[in-house]
C-alpha cells in the first residue's frame, strides 16, 4: 500500500511517500512561509522524487493535533481535497503518537510535548519497548509543573530514559532536568515529520481504522486563542 503522508501542525511542513514500512520520497521545509504556499508543491515534488503520480496512491496519512490551529486545518483540507476525487482511505494520526515513532528503536519512555503557551504543553507519554509502542497516557493540555510532578512520581520506578521530544522540549525540560533519568532528544529525532506520520498511520490501515475523506476532522486540546478571548469576554459581561 502506498501512503501519501502530510505533517504542518506547527513550523515546519513536510511530506513522505511510503509503501510497506519502506521510505520512498520525503520533504521537508522550514522557511517561514505558510503552509498554504508550501504543502502543495511540496506534495508534488515528493511525488516527483518517487516517480509516481497522485494516481499511484492508495491512502492518506495527516496529523490531526495537537498543534497549530492553522497548520492543522490547511493540513486536513489538503488531505480531504486530495483523496476526496477517488475515494482514497484517509488516516488521521495524532502529532504526539507520530513523535514515538521518531524512537521506534529506542527503549524508552517518550514524552511528547509540543508548546501550548502560558505555561502548557500538549502532551502524551509513550512506553516504547523492543520496537512496540504503547499509550501511558491520551493526548492532553498541561501545566508543565504539573507534568514534572508526574515523571518525578514516575521516576522511581522507571528503568529506562525518559526522552523528551517535541518542539515544546525547551518549554519543557527546564521544570524537569533535575529528574533522574530524563533526557533531551537530539535534534535529529526531536520534531514531528511527515515520514513518522505515515509509519503512525499504517497501523490504522492494517487495523481497518482508516476514514474515508468527508469524515477527516482535526483535534484540537484546547480552544482557538480568538474563542478563548471572545469566552474571557463574556464571562465578564455574565453572558455564559
Amino acid at each position: 500500500m502506498k501512503i501519501l503522508a502530510i505533517e504542518c501542525s506547527a513550523g515546519p511542513a513536510s511530506a513522505a511517500v511510503l509503501e510497506d514500512g519502506r521510505i520512498i520520497s520525503s520533504s521537508y521545509a522550514n522557511v517561514k512561509l505558510t503552509h498554504s504556499q508550501t504543502l502543495m508543491p511540496m506534495i508534488e515534488n515528493t511525488l516527483s522524487q518517487a516517480l509516481l503520480s497522485f494516481r499511484d496512491i492508495d491512502g492518506l496519512a495527516v496529523s490531526r493535533g495537537p498543534g497549530s490551529f492553522t497548520g492543522i486545518r490547511i493540513g486536513i483540507a489538503a488531505a480531504k481535497g486530495l483523496a476526496a476525487p477517488r475515494s482514497l482511505p484517509c488516516a488521521g494520526v495524532s502529532t504526539l503518537l507520530s513523535m514515538a515513532y521518531n524512537y521506534s528503536d529506542t527503549d524508552c519512555i517518550l514524552c511528547a510535548v509540543m508548546d501550548a503557551r502560558c505555561g502548557q504543553v500538549y502532551n502524551a507519554l509513550f512506553n516504547i519497548e523492543n520496537g512496540n509502542i504503547n499509550r501511558i497516557c491520551e493526548d492532553r493540555a498541561i501545566m508543565c509543573r504539573e507534568l514534572s510532578e508526574e515523571l518525578k512520581k514516575m521516576s522511581p520506578e522507571l528503568k529506562k530514559h525518559v526522552i523528551i521530544a517535541g518542539d515544546g522540549t525547551e518549554v519543557f525540560y527546564p521544570f524537569a532536568e533535575k529528574l533522574r533519568g530524563v533526557i533531551k532528544s537530539g535534534s535529529k529525532n526531536r520534531f514531528q515529520n511527515a515520514v513518522s506520520v505515515g509509519l503512525a498511520a499504517q497501523k490504522a490501515f492494517a487495523d481497518g481504522k482508516a476514514l474515508p475523506p468527508e469524515n477527516l476532522l482535526p483535534v484540537y486540546l484546547r480552544l482557538p486563542q480568538a474563542e478563548r478571548e471572545l469566552k474571557k469576554k463574556k464571562e465578564k459581561r455574565g453572558l455564559v
